[in-house]
């Protein structure tokens, strides 16, 4: 079985209480394994999961994808 990595732009991401918002919604997702918040990059990787669940999951705790 293959483990995607994917990267996502999230423009909105300025501090600590979004990195946390973010990985809380996304860390529980089925087939997610690692959720990394680059706070000052604006970005967020996620190895393993749905692309459009995660997206999803981002966008649910108030944050658009770029």
């Amino acid at each position: 079985m293959t483990t995607d990595t994917r990267t996502y732009t999230v423009p909105t991401i300025s501090c600590d209480h979004c990195k946390k918002a973010i990985e809380d919604k996304v860390t529980p997702l089925a087939g997610v394994d690692t959720v990394t918040v680059d706070v000052e990059n604006k970005t967020v990787t996620v190895i393993g999961g749905d692309s459009t669940a995660i997206e999803a999951a981002i966008t649910d705790a108030g944050y658009a994808v770029a």
